[in-house]
C-alpha cells in the first residue's frame, strides 16, 4: 500500500511540475481562506499592482498567477480547465471560442460597454494597437516609416541595414501574433507584401512582444512589426532608443480579455476578480500610472478600428483556413 501511495504522489508531482510557465506567483498571506488561479498571457510585472489592490479588498483571499504563451494558455486550460479560476490573453480569438466552446460562467452583475463584452460571459479591460517598434539609432537620418507601405520602401532603400535584424511574431506559436497577421491580411494585401520583403531579409520570430522589445533595445534588431504598443511603452529604460509607431494606414487594435471559467472552483470569488479589474480600468481611464492601458472610450473605437468581440472572430480559426493562411504566410516569411 505504501508503494501505491508513493506512486500517487510520484504522478501526481509530475503533473504539476510539467507545465513550463514563464512565471509563477503567489501573493496574498500564507493561509488564506481560499486562492484563486489566474492564468494569463500577461507578463507579472503590468497584473503585480492589480493584484495587490484586489487584495486590499480582499485580505482573505490569495492569488496564484501563472503566465505562458497566448496559445500555450489556451492549450494548458483546455487540458485541465478545473485547475483555473480566472482566464486572462490577449488572443481574442481563442478567448472567443473557449467562451463559445462552454467554459465560461457568466457574471450577470457587471456594469460594463456593450462593445467590450460578450453575452456577459467574456469581458474586454484593455484597448492595446499593434505597433511597428523601430531601434532609433538605424533610422538616423532618415524618417521613420508611418505606414506599412513607407516601411516596405525603407527597407528596400537600405537592405544591409535591415538584413537579419527584423522581427516579428511567429504566428505559428504566437495565438496574438496569429491574430494580427490575420486582421492584417484581411484589411489589405500590402500585409503580404510587407512579409515577404521583411522574410527575403532574414527575419527574426517571436513567440512575445517582450522578447522582440528586449532585442530592440540591445540593437539585435531594429524593427518589430506588430508588437505590444503597450509592452514598448512600459520600458521606461528604453524610452530614448525606442519609436513607437502606429501605422496610419490601418491600425490593428486588440482588446485584452478575460473570464470567469465555468470549471472554477471560487466562481464567486473569481467574478469578484473579473469585476474589479473591469471597474479599475474604468475608473483609473490611464490615469495614476495604471500599468495597463484602459478601455478606449466609444468615440475612439469608432475612429480607431478595433478587432470587434463577436462569432467572426472564429472565421481563421476554422481547420482548414489556419492551414491555408500559415502555409501561404511560410511561404512569404520562410526563405
Amino acid at each position: 500500500m505504501r508503494y501505491i501511495l508513493l506512486l500517487i504522489f510520484a504522478f501526481f508531482g509530475t503533473l504539476a511540475t510539467a507545465q513550463d510557465w514563464e512565471d509563477q506567483q503567489l501573493f496574498g498571506p500564507s493561509n488564506p481562506a481560499r486562492t484563486l488561479r489566474v492564468i494569463s498571457s500577461t507578463d507579472t510585472s503590468f497584473f503585480a499592482p492589480i493584484i495587490a489592490q484586489f487584495l486590499a479588498q480582499n485580505p482573505q483571499l490569495a492569488v496564484e498567477y501563472l503566465v505562458t504563451s497566448t496559445t500555450a494558455l489556451d492549450q494548458t486550460f483546455r487540458q485541465s480547465p478545473q485547475s483555473y479560476d480566472v482566464v486572462i490573453s490577449s488572443a481574442m480569438d481563442l478567448q472567443f471560442k473557449l467562451v463559445n466552446d462552454g467554459h465560461a460562467h457568466k457574471v450577470e452583475d457587471i456594469s460594463h460597454p456593450d462593445w467590450a463584452q460578450w453575452r456577459q460571459s467574456l469581458f474586454a479591460f484593455t484597448t492595446e494597437p499593434a505597433a511597428i517598434v523601430v531601434n532609433r539609432q538605424a533610422f538616423e537620418g532618415h524618417p521613420i516609416p508611418g505606414t506599412r507601405q513607407e516601411l516596405i520602401q525603407a527597407l528596400r532603400a537600405r537592405p544591409d541595414v535591415f538584413r537579419n535584424r527584423l522581427g516579428t511574431y511567429d504566428v505559428r506559436q504566437s495565438g496574438l501574433g496569429y491574430l494580427f497577421a490575420t486582421q492584417d491580411a484581411r484589411s489589405t494585401e500590402t500585409y503580404w507584401r510587407l512579409m515577404e520583403v521583411m522574410g527575403s531579409m532574414g527575419l527574426n520570430l517571436y513567440c512575445c512582444s517582450g522578447d522582440m522589445i528586449n532585442d530592440l533595445t540591445t540593437g539585435k534588431i531594429v524593427v518589430a512589426y506588430n508588437v505590444l504598443g503597450s509592452y514598448a511603452s512600459a520600458r521606461k529604460d528604453a524610452q530614448d532608443i525606442l519609436e513607437i509607431v502606429l501605422p496610419s494606414d490601418f491600425p490593428t487594435t486588440m482588446m485584452r480579455t478575460g473570464f470567469v471559467s465555468s470549471h472554477s472552483r471560487h466562481p464567486e470569488f473569481a467574478a469578484a476578480f473579473i469585476r474589479f479589474l473591469a471597474g479599475l480600468q474604468l475608473e483609473n481611464n490611464g490615469q495614476d500610472g495604471f500599468p495597463l492601458p484602459p478601455l478606449s472610450p466609444a468615440r475612439d473605437i469608432e475612429r480607431q478600428p478595433t478587432i470587434s468581440l463577436g462569432p467572426a472572430l472564429m472565421t481563421y480559426l476554422d481547420s482548414l483556413k489556419k492551414q491555408n493562411f500559415l502555409q501561404e504566410w511560410e511561404n512569404a516569411v520562410v526563405q
